[in-house]
Formats: C-alpha cells, sequence, structure tokens
C-alpha cells in the first residue's frame, strides 16, 4: 500500500478511500509528512504559509438545536440567552481592524426569534458602515438552512436576500462529521448530511462563496471521517472548485452533555495530512489555532498552508478553548516552524469576488 500511495503522490493521482483509510491507521508520520507535503506544493509555496486576524462574534448563544456536543447554546427562555447588539458588534469589529485584521466570521444559534430581516438589517447594515474595509462569514450553512426552514422559504431565496444585504461569504460551518449516522446520533434536530449539502449547493447558486470544515473527535468512525471527505471532494469536482478552503478542528469535551477526551496532537496531524492527500480539488487545508494552539502550525508540516489568529469564539471556549490573543507570539511559532507567515487580506479578496 505504501508504494503505490507513494506512486500516486507522484503522478499526481488521487487516492482511494481503503487508500485513506491507510493514513488514518497504519501510515507512518514521517510517510504522512512526506506525502502531505508533497501535495501542498502543489498548490502552494513550501517555505511560506498564509495568516489572518479574526474573531468570531457570537451574535446570539439561544439554539433549539440540542447538539449533545456543544457547551454553549441556551434554550429560549434561559434566563442566560442573549443577542448581540449591533453597537457591541461594531466595537468588537473596530478592536480587530485596530489590530491590523479585517475579518470577522458570524456563529450564533438556531434562535427562533431572529428571522430572515434581522440578518437582512444587521449585515447590510455592516456592510454600510464598513464597505470593503473588513470582509465577514455571515452565518454557516447550517445557520441559513435553520433561517430558510424557519420562514418557510428556500434555501436559494435566502441565500439571495442575504446576498443583497451585502453578505458576500456564508461558512461551511456546522458540518462537524457529514454522515446521517452521526448526525442521528449527536443532533438529530439538526439536518441530515444530504440536506446539507444541498443548503451549501444553494449558497454557490446564490453567488456567494463559501468553505468546508470537518471537526473530528466525537465519536467517529475512520469510515466516518472518510465519507465526510469523500462528500467533500464529490462536491468539490461537482461545483468545479466551488470550496475556497478546508478547515480542521478538534471537539473540546468540556461543559457539555457528551463529553468524553480530546484526540491527541499526533491524530490530529495524522487527520490533516490524510485530508490535504485525499482532497486533491481543495486549494487550501487550514489549520486550527483555535483548538490546537501552536501545535496547529507544526501541521504546517502535514499539509496545511493557512490558519487564522482568533481573538475571541465562546463556542469554542466554553467547550475548553484557550486563545493566545497574542499575535506576534503566534507569528513567531509559525516561524519556529520554519514557514515564513504572510498576511492574507479577506476584505480585499471578498471586494474582488464581489
Amino acid at each position: 500500500m505504501r508504494e503505490i500511495i507513494t506512486e500516486k503522490i507522484q503522478a499526481g493521482e488521487r487516492i482511494t478511500d481503503n487508500e485513506a483509510r491507510f493514513l488514518y491507521t497504519q501510515a507512518t508520520m514521517d510517510d504522512l509528512r512526506t506525502w502531505a507535503g508533497a501535495v501542498r506544493a502543489r498548490f502552494h509555496d513550501p517555505g511560506k504559509a498564509t495568516y489572518l486576524i479574526m474573531r468570531i462574534i457570537n451574535y446570539t448563544n439561544v439554539c433549539v438545536a440540542k447538539c449533545d456536543y456543544c457547551s454553549f447554546y441556551r434554550l429560549p427562555k434561559s434566563p442566560e440567552g442573549y443577542v448581540t447588539s449591533l453597537e457591541d458588534i461594531f466595537a468588537k469589529i473596530d478592536e480587530i481592524i485596530e489590530l491590523g485584521g479585517d475579518f470577522v466570521g458570524f456563529n450564533g444559534g438556531f434562535n427562533p426569534r431572529l428571522k430572515l430581516d434581522w440578518y437582512v438589517d444587521t449585515f447590510s447594515k455592516i456592510r454600510r458602515h464598513y464597505g470593503d474595509t473588513v470582509e465577514y462569514y455571515a452565518l454557516t450553512i447550517a445557520e441559513m438552512m435553520y433561517i430558510a426552514k424557519l420562514c418557510r422559504i428556500s434555501y436559494l431565496d435566502t441565500c439571495k436576500a442575504l446576498k443583497e444585504a451585502g453578505v458576500r461569504w456564508i461558512t461551511g460551518g456546522g458540518a462537524e462529521i457529514l454522515t446521517n449516522e452521526f448526525r442521528l446520533r449527536h443532533s438529530p434536530l439538526k439536518y441530515t448530511a444530504d440536506d446539507y449539502m444541498d443548503g451549501q449547493r444553494a449558497v454557490l447558486e446564490a453567488g456567494l462563496n463559501t468553505t468546508g470544515t470537518m471537526v473530528i473527535g466525537f465519536d467517529e468512525t475512520i469510515d466516518e471521517r472518510i465519507e465526510h471527505l469523500r462528500r467533500v471532494r464529490e462536491f468539490q469536482d461537482e461545483t468545479n472548485g466551488g470550496l475556497f478552503s478546508f478547515l480542521s478542528w478538534t471537539y473540546k469535551p468540556y461543559n457539555n452533555e457528551l463529553g468524553g477526551n480530546e484526540v491527541s496532537n499526533e491524530e490530529y496531524l495524522r487527520h490533516l495530512a490524510a485530508a490535504r492527500i485525499y482532497l486533491d480539488n481543495v486549494r487550501h487545508i487550514r489549520t486550527s489555532v483555535l483548538t490546537q494552539n501552536d501545535n496547529a502550525l507544526h501541521g504546517l508540516h502535514y499539509g496545511a498552508d493557512d490558519f487564522d489568529i482568533p481573538l475571541e469564539d465562546e463556542v469554542t471556549q466554553m467547550a475548553g478553548a484557550v486563545i493566545n490573543k497574542n499575535i506576534e507570539e503566534v507569528l513567531a511559532a509559525c516561524r519556529r516552524e520554519g514557514f515564513e507567515p504572510v498576511f492574507r487580506s479577506v476584505a480585499k479578496a471578498g471586494a474582488a469576488s464581489a
């Protein structure tokens, strides 16, 4: 198997699901590093890594999905529930600008009190206020789908309305593990993997940009991880490269119903390498400083080419993530790994795609 994979990577050929299983279960870390590095080099300078400075703005923690792995959500009648004001959203964006960043992501919950009009009003005001100086990922695929179902309109019409409000990106969050079996076990009130992919197709059909994501470390099997990667690769083929990037992070098992243990650093690196090798049609593989801290930057040796420096994300922080807000320390860690960090402006790229 090792010789077959080596030959395929050298020839630029696609690996099979069975070969991906070998990457997860039998390949050595040295081989994974070599193979993933070779695939990475097809797309990127081996000595450089791009990064962005960002924060996740959690606009509401009210959610009715009841995912057992979530430490963040509060039900609608909880006294701890909130909706972030526009004034506070602007303040959080202003802080990012002051620190040299130009990007924020929005992530909240399935809040039945927030209809499509609230999102259209909020995002249109953000776009009018900041223009092209700041870019934002408005919602996740899963949140967009909930809004559409709540308002009884199609995914496509929901995306079109958001686009008219100035939205350019709906990120691929809410994917976790894209198998119907996994979602039935842990988030039965969310959506099936098939429905999720329909939602992501609608995002692209509306002319918006999107990304792929994955979270590992629940109780998913290797076969379920590979099914997730297969869905991403097939979607990327179908849409002729519709996903800008693929980000993997790790489940944090604290303060939630599911519990469990965190995956090891080595297992995360193994997964990064497997994703880089398998997803031969995705240009950018992103590593998660948010959940892996400095170990994420070691992932640049295992196929990743991009990372973010996050200043805030209540969802993962409440589940146990610890954020290093010292930008220079994170960049220094990147340099220690032997990579030159290059700032990536999401705002300039977003304006160009509008």
